[in-house]
């Protein structure tokens, strides 16, 4: 596992933005573990996130698109800090754009907050996390509504490897193969067993045996195969 990844894990669990336990999801799925992005608040924290954001894009869709794309309302700051972190690191002057939840109709009106997208433009979308779908099938008719607008690619932060809608593969998957373009994530949850499991992080076992089989029963029933 590439460094940055153990060092993205070990930032989630330090941030209490990755958590085990018993959680209740918005599916109704009962789940040992739960992400919370909205979590990263203090100026640090969004700094080193965008960071990360910025080195997966990097690796996994190159430099070569013009916006970041953050769907609202948790999309909208990712998108900022990754354009900022993606200047840092490799010089790449990128745009950020974001969409509203209502249309605004006086000053800067319109559905998007940002930069406007035109034709020619190459679009990367980030989020926190992507469970359903829901949110890619409410924002992706927006960008390409801006018109002839090119997805390179969406990135979240963490791959849940579960089911989605069609019951069969994950949804970062589903997202792919319903839209047509590449899908990634920093980090999927197996590399987050892989570093965590009966192995200390900043100085307490997250993982012991007790969450891991409740992980694995979880996986049974959610995984995607």
């Amino acid at each position: 596992m590439e460094t940055y990844k153990e060092e993205f894990i070990e930032f989630m669990v330090e941030s209490h933005v990755l958590k085990f336990g018993e959680f209740t999801l918005k599916s109704g799925r009962k789940s040992p573990f739960f992400m919370n992005a909205g979590a990263y608040v203090t100026g640090d924290q969004l700094h080193r996130l965008g960071i990360y954001y910025a080195h997966a894009i990097h690796d996994n869709f190159g430099l070569d698109f013009d916006v970041v794309f953050g769907p609202a309302y948790k999309g909208i700051p990712l998108s900022v800090v990754t354009c900022i972190a993606l200047d840092e690191l490799y010089g790449k002057q990128a745009r950020y754009c974001s969409n509203r939840k209502e249309a605004k109709d006086h000053g800067d009106a319109g559905i998007l907050l940002g930069s406007p997208m035109a034709d020619g433009d190459r679009v990367v979308m980030v989020e926190d996390v992507t469970t359903s779908g829901k949110s890619i099938e409410e924002t992706y008719p927006i960008i390409k509504a801006q018109g002839d607008v090119d997805v390179v690619g969406l990135m979240v932060s963490l791959n849940r490897q579960e089911v989605g809608r069609g019951g069969a593969e994950c949804a970062l998957d589903e997202v792919s193969h319903t839209y047509g373009f590449p899908t990634a994530a920093i980090v999927s949850m197996d590399e987050v067993r892989e570093r965590l499991t009966n192995r200390p992080c900043h100085g307490e076992v997250v993982i012991d045996e007790t969450t891991d089989a409740a992980l694995d029963a979880y996986y049974e029933e959610y995984g995607a195969r």
